[in-house]
Parts: structure tokens; C-alpha cells; sequence
């Protein structure tokens, strides 16, 4: 699992958002209380679908436009609030299983307090998979 992971809080707004996908290479951003317990969990698929709902055109008024919307838009308004979530102790295979039945790309790893303390990626767990090196005879 991935350790250093990057939260947000549900009255964040989705400028936020915006920025923190736009500076920073990964796919899921858990959103947490103010406690850092898990409370939902925004995907970039799902915000892209939503900023590009909004305007087709890119002119400088469209962008302006959009950009006002995000500034009044919060966090809690969009994010999943139904979310599955791992525990350290868990298993790879437990994580497998829920990937695959669920679809799922990400899942949080929680605490006993449910307390965020990691995030886990199909990534992770291909890189996991595959970090033996390979022998060709």
C-alpha cells in the first residue's frame, strides 16, 4: 500500500480538487473528517466526467464559468460516500477479491478507528505481483 497518501476534507471545495489532480499523478483522493477518519473518496474519472459535463467549449468565459461552480461546489456534494475499505492486516488476496468483485481501482486502508493510514492501488498490487525478477532459461 501506498503510506504517503493525500486527503481532503468534505468541506473542501473542488478548485481543490482540481489542483491536487492537476499537480499530482494518481487516480483516487479518500476524503476524511476532521478526525482522519475515511468519509468517502472522490475518482479522477469521476471528477473529469463532471468537468467536462459542464462546458464543451474552451473559451476564457466557459473557464471562468466552470471555474465559479468549483469554487461553490464542495467535496461532500460529489463524493462517494459508500466506501469499501481494508484494514492492514488484510490480505492481497482480500484486496484481489475486492477489486475484482467490485470493480474497484482503490481502496483506503484503515485503522481499528477507521483512521486513514494508506491507500491501495490495482497498481500497487501488479507492482507487488510482479517485483520478483524473472528468469528465462
Amino acid at each position: 500500500m501506498t503510506t504517503e497518501v493525500i486527503s481532503i476534507n468534505s468541506d473542501d471545495n473542488l478548485l481543490k480538487v482540481e489542483e491536487i489532480f492537476n499537480t499530482h499523478d494518481f487516480h483516487h483522493l479518500p476524503v476524511v473528517d476532521e478526525n482522519n477518519v475515511v468519509i468517502g473518496i472522490i475518482s479522477r474519472q469521476e471528477f473529469h466526467k463532471m468537468q467536462h459535463s459542464l462546458t464543451i467549449f474552451k473559451t476564457q468565459s466557459a473557464k471562468k464559468h466552470n471555474q465559479s461552480i468549483f469554487n461553490a461546489t464542495l467535496v461532500g456534494e460529489i463524493m462517494a460516500k459508500k466506501v469499501a475499505k481494508l484494514s492492514p492486516e488484510d490480505t492481497a488476496l482480500v484486496a484481489v477479491g475486492f477489486f475484482r468483485e467490485n470493480l474497484f481501482h482503490a481502496l483506503p486502508i484503515v485503522d481499528k478507528e477507521g483512521k486513514l493510514v494508506g491507500i491501495l492501488t490495482t497498481y500497487d498490487l501488479l507492482t507487488y505481483a510482479y517485483n520478483e525478477p524473472i528468469f528465462i532459461a
